[in-house]
């Protein structure tokens, strides 16, 4: 069964990151959904705070499978290699720590603590299908979180966390290792990493022609004929409008 490209063998620009840096979740899915991947949007994680701009970066995988007495003490912390400490020690610097918590958001997967060490250690941001705890200690950082929602439970109540580094689902989305996640107020969509250089370039003109659109519509015009623009003026308006934004720009 084929699996994506590992990670090192696909290149990702500072320029690539830059610019969906500036691209909506909105605009990305509607690109993804044209080549055909329907299931990219992250279903049921909002920010737990305002951020801009975008959270872009690699995603560094967590997964976890659902606790029992025996292997979910809470002596299980003292283990130095706990794969949840592991993942906050070792998440590279601009990546994503995803964690997969089987959408279920009645424990924590993280508290603020966990997160300001992944903040101080400059990681790009944390995505969590679970609860997260200390939830308005996370929503303070500067380092963008995406969760289910508060939730005080610790994750040994409920999450054994148990690899790292591997294919997960979190919000019912496949995230690969490496693949590339963007964050805005809408929420959190996955770019499989071979598409993302290609995304954010399309993202450019998609979005420039978004903000023509929306001019028009404030000035009264109908979206028929515009949005799309199966009327062929409409893109002759549009060409008008990006010389002219081009000169006083």
């Amino acid at each position: 069964m084929p699996n994506p490209a590992k990670p090192e063998t696909v290149k990702i620009s500072s320029e690539t990151i830059s610019q969906l840096r500036g691209a909506s979740t909105a605009s990305i899915a509607t690109l993804l959904y044209k080549k055909g991947y329907y299931n990219a949007f992250i279903q049921g994680v909002v920010s737990l705070g305002e951020r801009t701009p975008n959270m872009v970066g690699p995603a560094y995988t967590l997964r976890h499978i659902p606790s029992r007495p025996d292997t979910d003490p809470i002596e299980a912390f003292r283990e130095p290699e706990h794969p949840q400490r592991v993942a906050v020690e070792e998440c590279p610097a601009g990546a994503v720590l995803v964690m997969d918590c089987r959408q279920d958001a009645s424990a924590a997967s993280a508290g603020s603590i966990l997160l300001t060490r992944c903040q101080v250690r400059g990681v790009e941001g944390v995505v969590s299908d679970g609860g997260i705890r200390d939830a308005k200690g996370a929503a303070a950082l500067l380092m963008p979180v995406f969760a289910a929602k508060p939730s005080a439970p610790t994750n040994l109540t409920k999450h054994h966390a148990i690899d790292i580094g591997l294919p997960i689902s979190c919000g019912g989305v496949a995230v690969y290792p490496g693949d590339i996640l963007v964050g805005d107020g809408d929420g959190v969509i996955v770019i499989p990493r071979h598409l993302a250089t290609q995304v954010a370039n399309d993202t450019i003109e998609m979005e420039r022609f978004e903000t023509f659109v929306l001019e028009e519509v404030r000035d009264g015009a109908s979206i028929r004929g515009i949005y799309p623009p199966t009327d062929p003026e409409t893109l002759v308006r549009f060409e008008i409008w990006k010389t002219r934004c081009n000169r006083d720009g």
